[in-house]
């Protein structure tokens, strides 16, 4: 027999949320889709993402738990037979979590230095364990277990002071809970889960930290029906506090992804080949192999200055941003090698941002001769990037055609040159 949990405590809450008001956007995807992308969104181009957790304990990667517990890897058994006692489980690695040497403060001034315009910080990922002290999450959060600390509300304040805009990441969808595995037994007939767990939180994350964009995720085994997604976008984007400047994804259901949402994701590292039509984002990772920190990553698994940039600029160019991992240690620590990928990034843009923030797609994206050129364009400039040096120190560009007119410059060099404003990494 399936187990309901009442309803009618949370629509009240909405409905009084909702009262006063006459709404201008409507629970339904013609409605909320039509809802203009706040612009600091699309000016901002490059933002980095924290995937932080308990799974950061093990150290094997963000999935841990479910490999271990639903596929029965026999990596991750092996992982836990040759490093942990008999009988230890997953909830023993809270405790452990006890993020000593996290520095709000000095995160923010990585991500500085970076140049990023928007950070998203995990605040639940699939394991249940929140960053916060979620009213809702009894025990298994970061004030009652592990650090002892509210680990969202912490940075906020300091990434702000940086000017740099405050994005949350939270899974609709946990692996374990007894709530959802009800629901997902009832084929999703049932809301169990969404009313004690999912909505609640949602609501407390707006209200209490005030982000600027929410990265959802989690949402491919159920409808947004399930989810009751278009209920709460409807409530965020017409009386909640941050209802003017939020930005939200296109995670929220499992027929949604690629079609719906304030931006497209697609899904991770997506990269088109031609210009959508939409605005949407690249989410990737410098540990190529995992998103969460990995005791096993080597260096080689690492980005290089090189591919980062070179990804950064032909996102851009076809009217993307980029929002690249890392996985802090469960001390708090950012691993020096992603530290200074950050900010070997961050120098590059001190003299090439200029080509980068609040830029468009120019009319042509991409030129592919000897030389492989991405353009962007602001206001009358046109910019042309490429990343290795052409043969004899000239470089052949069948557009734009310049005219009397046309100035050339290249950013971080005084001169005036011959072609097309060009900027160069090498």
């Amino acid at each position: 027999m399936a187990v309901a949990v009442q309803l009618l405590p949370l629509l009240l809450l909405v409905a009084s949320a909702l009262a006063g008001y006459t709404p201008r956007y409507t629970p339904d995807w013609d409605s909320l889709d039509a809802r203009p992308l706040p612009a600091w969104f699309d000016e901002a181009k490059f933002g980095v993402f924290v995937h932080w957790g308990v799974y950061s304990v093990p150290a094997w990667g963000e999935w841990f738990w479910y490999y271990w517990k639903d596929r029965k890897d026999p990596d991750a058994e092996a992982f836990m037979r040759n490093n942990y006692p008999p009988g230890f489980s997953y909830a023993d690695f809270g405790p452990q979590f006890q993020a000593k040497f996290y520095d709000p403060k000095k995160w923010a001034e990585i991500f500085e230095a970076a140049g990023a315009r928007y950070v998203v910080l995990t605040s639940k990922h699939h394991e249940g364990y929140t960053n916060w002290p979620s009213p809702t999450s009894w025990n298994w959060n970061s004030m009652d277990v592990g650090p002892h600390r509210d680990l969202v509300g912490e940075l906020g304040p300091h990434l702000r002071e940086k000017n740099i805009h405050f994005g949350l990441y939270h899974s609709l969808l946990e692996w374990f809970h007894p709530f959802y595995l009800l629901d997902k037994q009832n084929n999703f007939t049932t809301q169990n889960f969404v009313a004690a767990k999912v909505l609640p939180e949602l609501v407390d994350l707006v209200n209490r930290y005030k982000p600027d964009l929410i990265w959802s995720d989690g949402e491919w085994e159920a409808p947004d029906a399930y989810w009751n997604s278009t209920e709460f976008l409807a409530w965020l984007y017409n009386d909640s506090p941050v209802k003017d400047q939020i930005v939200v994804n296109d995670r929220w259901g499992r027929e949604d992804l690629c079609k719906h949402g304030g931006y497209l994701t697609c899904h991770d590292k997506y990269k088109p080949d031609t210009l959508p039509k939409r605005k949407w984002e690249m989410c990737t990772t410098l540990d190529k192999k995992t998103w969460g920190y990995r005791r096993t990553m080597e260096s080689n698994d690492v980005m290089t200055e090189l591919e980062i940039i070179s990804e950064l600029i032909e996102v851009v160019a076809y009217g993307g941003n980029y929002l690249i991992n890392v996985g802090p240690t469960a001390d708090g620590i950012i691993p020096p090698i992603f530290e200074e990928r950050l900010r070997s990034v961050g120098s590059w843009l001190k003299i090439n941002g200029e080509g980068i923030y609040a830029s468009k797609p120019w009319r042509v994206q991409n030129y592919n001769d000897t030389i492989n050129v991405w353009y962007t364009t602001k206001e009358s400039a046109v910019y042309a990037f490429f990343t290795s040096w052409p043969k004899e120190g000239v470089l052949f560009l069948a557009s734009p055609i310049p005219t009397n007119d046309t100035k050339v410059t290249m950013l971080g060099f005084p001169e005036v040159l011959n072609l097309v404003q060009v900027f160069v990494f090498f």
